[in-house]
């Protein structure tokens, strides 16, 4: 086997092998394994503890690895069809029903099959991660006094005064709460804000993952144009005025999927119509470290121009850093912050301490300005990328706005383009792509496709996508035509 051989495929080695010892018969030793096929102790000890937790071997501190005995017989299957009667009696009291849909979401979580290029991540490409700095960050972290102790139920004091100078206008450490990751933090907020059956503003088209929170929590989405200055507020005031909500969601730099920043001229709008409908704004402020090189100067969060209350602030570490480094600030200021205090502790008790301290690690260090700056210019030159390649290969989809921060590109299909089967097309010309229809509350006005360029491992195989994509988009046009005729 050779030397960089990885820990499935040597637990598939070991797994065929199994057949030679009886059960409780010893495997051979930590040491033979490394000599005979090349690995490394870590590896052997990976491939074991994952045969281990299959039922297969059995490993004893001391003695070694044996062959596990077989099973009893399994049980047969039980019936749970009275499941169908509970669970859908459940909602037959609600004004308006909840919804648990996590297909918006998962269509960004799940991992595409081996050789598909993933045009639908929602996370940085390994190699844009900085893997060395967070793990030196843990490690430091790890050695803190303490470090295993239950943490201030609101957060580490030095993480919460971190976050709010990063917010500013006078945002103070006693105004911020440690959330896990952004996604933790909205439902929080939304849970907070909203009563079930209320209905709840939100931009159109908008992140579908806060639309799947809004419906999980009983809500109902308003939708609220957005134009690339972001949203509209003479949609606003007058969806406020029509439906009577209390909360308006928005995220109003580089808007997902659009990319738009919410105009200067529109930000002191958009907090006097919330302040006179008497309703909180909820800020998504979820990629403001994927600024790109060429942009510029970025306006001060919504929160920072607020000192009335009106803005509840989400800002993330996550997407500049891995989907697993879930460590968020919830901002607010008045009596609304205890509210929202005392549902995350009930909901969540604290952001585990090492997560904490090793984010405090992170970005105290000299690798996270140096981390930021590399990531800037990688952005720009993948977007650049993309535009290039969508311009040289595919310039029939309309792609009104282009922005200098985030991860993907936004573009409007053809009239008459089936989203479904051009995303179908796609995936077996091995490219993942997002469809635009979860992106929209109501019916949309167009079919539209979300194109991420931060997944996949560099500008290569951005171009390689698009010329794949080029190919879905001439089989589905070929369909149509053969339908036709």
């Amino acid at each position: 086997m050779h030397q960089r051989s990885s820990v499935s495929e040597l637990a598939e080695q070991l797994r065929r092998d199994l057949d030679r010892y009886s059960p409780g018969g010893k495997l051979p030793s930590s040491r033979e394994l490394v000599e005979r096929f090349r690995v490394s102790p870590v590896t052997v000890s990976r491939a074991l503890a994952q045969l281990a937790a299959e039922g297969l071997v059995v490993t004893r501190p001391g003695a070694g690895a044996f062959r596990a005995r077989p099973r009893a017989t399994q049980s047969p299957a039980g019936d749970t069809s009275w499941q169908e009667v509970a669970l859908s009696a459940d909602g037959a009291a609600e004004l308006v029903p909840r919804t648990v849909d996590a297909s918006g979401v998962t269509v960004s979580l799940a991992a595409p099959p081996p050789g598909v290029l993933e045009f639908n991540g929602g996370y940085l490409h390994p190699s844009l991660q900085p893997e060395r700095a967070m793990a030196a960050a843990l490690a430091r972290a790890g050695r803190r006094p303490g470090a295993w102790a239950r943490p201030p139920l609101e957060g580490l004091p030095e993480l919460r005064e971190w976050f709010a100078r990063g917010i500013g206008g006078g945002v103070t450490a006693a105004e911020v709460l440690i959330a896990a990751g952004g996604q933790s933090a909205l439902a929080t907020a939304l849970r907070a804000l909203a009563q079930p059956g209320a209905p709840v503003l939100v931009e159109s088209p908008t992140y579908p993952g806060m639309l799947a929170l809004a419906r999980a929590a009983g809500l109902r989405p308003v939708p609220v144009p957005v134009d690339p200055d972001g949203v509209r507020p003479e949609l606003l005031a007058d969806a406020f005025r029509a439906s009577g909500a209390r909360v308006f969601v928005c995220q109003p730099l580089f808007q997902n999927p659009t990319g738009a920043v919410l105009a200067p001229d529109r930000r002191a709008e958009v907090l006097r119509i919330a302040r006179e409908a008497g309703a909180f704004v909820i800020e998504d402020d979820f990629v403001r470290r994927l600024v790109h090189a060429d942009a510029g100067p970025l306006p001060r969060p919504l929160a920072a121009d607020d000192p009335d209350g009106v803005v509840v602030h989400v800002g993330s570490l996550t997407k500049a850093t891995s989907p697993s480094f879930r460590v968020c600030a919830l901002a607010a200021r008045g009596p609304v912050l205890e509210r929202l205090r005392a549902i995350q502790v009930v909901d969540t008790f604290f952001v585990p301490r090492p997560l904490q301290e090793a984010a405090l690690e992170l970005v105290g260090s000299p690798a996270w300005p140096r981390h930021l700056r590399a990531l800037s210019a990688e952005l720009q030159a993948r977007r650049d990328a993309m535009t290039a390649a969508l311009a040289l290969h595919l310039p029939e989809p309309a792609l009104p706005h282009i922005p200098s921060g985030g991860y993907h590109l936004w573009l409007r299909l053809p009239d008459g383009t089936e989203e479904s089967a051009l995303t179908a097309a796609a995936l077996r010309a091995g490219v993942a792509l997002t469809p635009g229809r979860p992106y929209f509350s109501a019916e949309p006005p167009a079919a539209h496709l979300r194109l991420s360029f931060a997944a996949v491992a560099g500008t290569g195989e951005i171009a390689e996508g698009v010329r794949r994509l080029r190919a879905a988009c001439d089989e589905v046009s070929g369909s149509q035509q053969a339908r036709r005729h």
